[in-house]
């Protein structure tokens, strides 16, 4: 009796564990919201990351990636006379200025500049119109299929919008350059233009509060409230979070910073990396027919590794479709079947692959064999005739 207390004690134990694990998303006063493994792209946690929403300046995350991608950052530009009338937070550009391309992207990420992001796309795209359109062209080559650009800034315009998920991926692609990287964990920067001097400071406050912060960009429109692409890394796991619509004023504000801490704190506390499937392992074994192989092992083609909670692994269900008898021949790395990886769900699909190669060996094919002997060596002979 004092051992079932034990046990359902311990059980009681486990399962409150489990649930307190769970991120409640009343909790987080985004719209829109979501937490995305860097290296696999797993979705870790969302609440309405598919609601189309505003994303205000953490739209410059797409032109400062358009920029590193696309120019030399060496380029001077000329400043044109359409920054006159973009609004503030702006560099105060003024028309026919000259500047190093690389000292307006100091300003476009770390103080978020508006008019620093005109003049890149003027530079690059030959005009706004021309930059938004291989804005929207990037973002679905990324598979952002939810986001359209109509601005480099992220101002309020038209049918400008994004999704959280959509931002993540877009956070994730720019995270795969270094450039990028380096440029929004500049603390500040002091250059010149050919008229002036400017100072800018990195306005990330993740970066100074959370630990292993390590990115990106932060938002603000009347439409799109207070919003924020943040990212940390811890041992060997790269987070990336999202919120969009954390509230107006200087409620919205804070909440945008406690809403990406909450969401990141979930992540790191609750998941770690787990080796589901591992390459060239023994999944099954076919019966070969018709050859002296008779058994070849069927392979898995990848390895799959998965940030995965302690609910989701005690869920993980690897089911193999291959068929258990095939007639010879069969080349080594045929794809045979496939294993199916179901964790909560979603459903991931690895081949399954033959080991090695099994040769036809019946009546016919053993005729064949010596037929081409005979063949062989009657083409070796040498005849010559005195």
């Amino acid at each position: 009796m004092k051992k079932l207390v034990c046990f359902l004690i311990a059980l009681f134990i486990f399962n409150t564990n489990v649930c307190a694990q769970e991120l409640d998303k009343s909790k987080i006063g985004a719209l829109g919201a979501i937490l995305m493994d860097a290296k696999t792209g797993r979705v870790l946690w969302e609440k309405n990351c598919h609601k189309k929403l505003a994303m205000a300046s953490t739209t410059k995350i797409m032109t400062a990636i358009l920029a590193l991608e696309n120019a030399n950052m060496d380029d001077i530009v000329t400043v044109s006379k359409s920054v006159s009338s973009v609004p503030q937070v702006k560099l105060n550009l003024s028309p026919g200025e000259k500047i190093k391309l690389q000292y307006l992207m100091y300003a476009l990420m770390l103080e978020s500049s508006n008019d620093a992001a005109v003049v890149i796309a003027e530079h690059i795209g030959k005009s706004v119109d021309g930059f938004c359109k291989m804005m929207n062209e990037k973002a679905k080559n990324i598979g952002a299929n939810d986001t359209v650009f109509e601005t480099p800034n992220g101002l309020d315009k038209g049918d400008h919008h994004s999704t959280a998920y959509d931002m993540a991926l877009i956070a994730r692609y720019a995270f795969n350059n270094p450039k990028f990287i380096s440029l929004i964990n500049t603390p500040s920067a002091t250059f010149s233009s050919d008229k002036k001097t400017y100072s800018v400071n990195n306005k990330n406050r993740l970066l100074r509060e959370f630990n292993g912060a390590n990115g990106v960009k932060t938002g603000f429109t009347g439409k799109a409230g207070h919003c924020f692409v943040g990212a940390a890394k811890q041992n060997d796991m790269q987070l990336i979070s999202v919120v969009l619509g954390s509230g107006w004023g200087n409620k919205g504000k804070e909440g945008k910073w406690s809403d990406t801490k909450q969401i990141l704190n979930y992540g790191f506390e609750n998941y770690k990396y787990k080796q589901i499937i591992t390459k060239g392992l023994t999944a099954d074994y076919l019966q070969v027919n018709h050859s002296k192989t008779t058994n070849i092992p069927l392979v898995y083609e990848k390895d799959l590794v998965l940030p995965v909670n302690i609910k989701q692994e005690k869920d993980i269900d690897v089911k193999i479709e291959a068929p258990k008898v095939m007639e010879a021949p069969i080349n080594k790395n045929d794809v045979i079947g496939t294993a199916n990886i179901s964790i909560g769900d979603e459903n991931i699909k690895i081949n399954l692959l033959a080991e090695n190669t099994a040769f036809r060996h019946d009546l016919k094919t053993s005729m064949q064999k010596i037929l081409n002997g005979w063949i062989n060596i009657g083409a070796d002979i040498n005849f010559s005739y005195k």
